[in-house]
C-alpha cells in the first residue's frame, strides 16, 4: 500500500505545532500532525496553563489572608492541596480536549505515536498497532523541549522534583529548595511559599530573574524576601545527599560551601531541545547545543524541513512558537510571510508580584550603543492600584534619546502580564514617545502608569 501523502506534516502538537497545522489547513493544505503524548504539548498539559491555575489558587489564598484590609471577614482559612491540583489538571484537560476539537474542525489528520524521519520527505509513525509511513514535501519539527537535568541533581519524584512532579505534588513541602530563578523556578517558589512552605531559591547568576532588567529584578527580589523567601544569588548547588525524607544540599558561593537541610528540592535549571531519536543528523540537520539551527524563516537548510518553537532555540515561549507556526504555514502555502522580530516578543512571569517585559533592558540598550532616556512610574502613584490594594510595583520604559523609539519596557506588579501587550503593539508598530504621549489612556486603570512612565522619560510625568 502506498504511503499516505500530505502537503504538510507537523511533528508535535504543542502551541507551535497545532497552530501551524490549523493555519496550514485554513490555507487549503492537507495537513497531518504526529503527537506522541498530549495534544497541546507541555504548555497546555504540564506548563503554562496548569501552573497559572495553581498560581491563581495561591493568589486567592493570599488575598483571603488580607480580607481585613478590605473590610471583610474570613476565618478558619486553609486549603486542600489535592483539590488545588485537581482544579489545575481539570483546566489542562479541558483545553487539551479543545485542541482535539479544533484540529478535527479544520480537517487535520492526527496520528498518535513516535515520529522519525527515515528519509527526506518521509515520516515514520510508530503507534500502538505498528509503524506506518506518511510523506510530505514540507515537514515542520515542533517537538519542543524538556527540563535540563544536571548530574547529581536528577529528579526522583520523591525528594527531588521536576516541574511535572511540582504540578502534581503528593505532599506539601515544609522546607523547599528551588534551584534556578528563571520563570519556572520563581513561579513554583511563589506558589509553594504562598501556601506556607519555608522556601529558599538558589540562582547561579548575580540576580534573580536574570533575563529581566536589573532594576525590575531588584524590586521583585525585595518583594519575595518580604514574603519570607530566602534568595541566594551567585550560588551553585554542587551536591545533594539524599536520605529518607531529607535532602542535604551543598551550596557553594564565593565564600565557600555550606550545607542546608530540605525535605523537597525543585530543579528548574533550564531546558534542552527534543532533538534525539528523530534521525535529524542523518538528514544533515545542524544541531547546536540541543537546538536545531534555523534561519529567520525557521528553515533548517534541509529542503522542505522547518523547525519552530522551543526546538529552534530561545526565547522558549509558547507565543513565539505559535507565531513561528503561522509564519511557516504561510510560507509553505506561498503567502508573503514576515519573519518574527525577537525584540517584539514579550516575556511574562506569573509570580507575586508579576513580572513582564519586552525589548531591550536599560543595560542591553546602552551596551548596544544607544543613548537612552529612561522613565519610571510607581504603582503607589496610581489610583486604581491603591483601590485594588496593590501599591507595590513599577513600570519602566527605555527610549532611544536620538529618535524617540521605544527600545524596551519592563514592569513588576499586579496584572503586568496583561498590561505588557500595550507596549508590544507599540514595539511592533515602531512607536515613538510622541505617539505614546498622545495616546489617551482610560481612567482609572493600571494602564495609566504606562502613559506616566513614558512621560517621565521626558521629564513630563504628571502624578509624581
Amino acid at each position: 500500500m502506498a504511503a499516505k501523502s500530505f502537503d504538510m506534516i507537523v511533528i508535535g502538537a504543542g502551541p507551535g505545532g497545532y497552530v501551524a497545522a490549523i493555519r496550514g489547513a485554513q490555507l487549503g493544505l492537507s495537513v497531518a500532525v504526529v503527537e506522541r503524548e498530549h495534544l497541546g504539548g507541555i504548555c497546555l498539559n504540564w506548563g503554562c496553563i496548569p501552573t497559572k491555575a495553581l498560581l491563581r489558587s495561591a493568589e486567592v489564598f493570599h488575598l483571603m489572608h488580607r480580607a481585613k484590609e478590605f473590610g471583610l471577614k474570613a476565618e478558619g482559612l486553609g486549603y486542600d492541596l489535592d483539590a488545588v491540583v485537581a482544579r489545575s489538571r481539570a483546566v489542562a484537560k479541558q483545553l487539551s480536549g479543545g485542541i482535539g476539537h479544533l484540529l478535527k474542525k479544520n480537517k487535520v489528520t492526527v496520528l498518535m505515536g513516535e515520529a522519525t524521519l527515515p528519509r527526506p520527505g518521509v515520516v515514520a509513525v510508530k503507534g500502538g498497532t505498528g509503524t506506518e509511513e506518511i510523506t510530505a514535501k514540507n515537514i515542520i519539527l515542533a517537538t519542543g523541549a524538556r527540563a535540563r537535568v544536571l548530574p547529581g541533581l536528577e529528579a526522583d519524584g520523591d525528594l527531588v522534583w521536576t516541574y511535572k512532579h511540582a504540578l502534581t505534588p503528593k505532599r506539601m513541602p515544609k522546607k523547599l529548595l528551588v534551584i534556578g530563578s528563571g520563570a519556572i523556578g520563581i513561579e513554583f517558589a511563589s506558589f509553594f511559599n504562598t501556601l506556607g512552605a519555608d522556601t529558599t531559591v538558589v540562582e547561579v547568576m548575580d540576580r534573580v530573574l536574570p533575563v529581566e532588567d536589573a532594576e525590575i529584578s531588584a524590586f521583585a527580589k525585595k518583594q519575595f524576601v518580604k514574603q519570607g523567601m530566602k534568595i541566594l544569588e551567585k550560588t551553585t548547588v554542587v551536591k545533594l545527599d539524599r536520605s529518607p525524607g531529607k535532602v542535604v544540599a551543598h551550596l557553594q558561593d564565593a565564600k565557600g560551601t555550606v550545607t542546608a537541610d530540605f525535605d523537597t528540592v525543585i530543579s528548574a535549571v533550564g531546558i534542552v531541545g527534543n532533538v534525539e531519536g528523530l534521525g535529524l543528523e542523518a538528514l544533515g540537520v545542524k544541531i547546536d547545543r540541543t537546538h536545531v539551527v534555523v534561519d529567520e524563516f525557521c528553515r533548517t537548510g534541509v529542503p522542505g524541513l522547518y523547525a519552530i518553537g522551543d526546538i529552534a532555540g530561545a526565547p522558549w515561549l509558547a507565543h513565539k512558537a505559535s507565531h513561528e507556526g503561522v509564519m511557516v504555514a504561510e510560507l509553505i502555502a506561498g503567502k508573503h510571510a514576515h519573519p518574527i522580530k525577537p525584540g517584539t516578543i514579550a516575556g511574562c512571569t506569573y509570580c507575586t508580584p508579576q513580572v513582564a517585559s519586552v525589548g531591550l533592558t536599560e543595560e542591553k540598550a546602552k551596551a548596544a550603543g544607544y543613548t537612552v532616556k529612561v522613565g519610571r512610574f510607581p504603582f503607589i502613584g496610581n489610583g486604581k492600584a491603591i483601590a485594588l490594594g496593590e501599591p507595590e510595583g513599577m513600570v519602566k520604559t527605555v527610549f532611544d534619546a536620538k529618535t524617540g523609539e521605544l527600545l524596551g519596557a519592563h514592569m513588576v506588579g499586579a496584572e503586568v502580564t496583561e498590561l505588557i501587550q500595550g507596549y508590544v503593539i507599540g514595539r511592533t508598530l515602531e512607536t515613538t514617545e510622541e505617539d505614546l504621549m498622545h495616546t489617551v489612556f482610560p481612567h482609572p486603570t493600571l494602564s495609566e502608569m504606562m502613559h506616566e512612565a513614558v512621560l517621565d522619560a521626558y521629564g513630563r510625568a504628571l502624578h509624581m
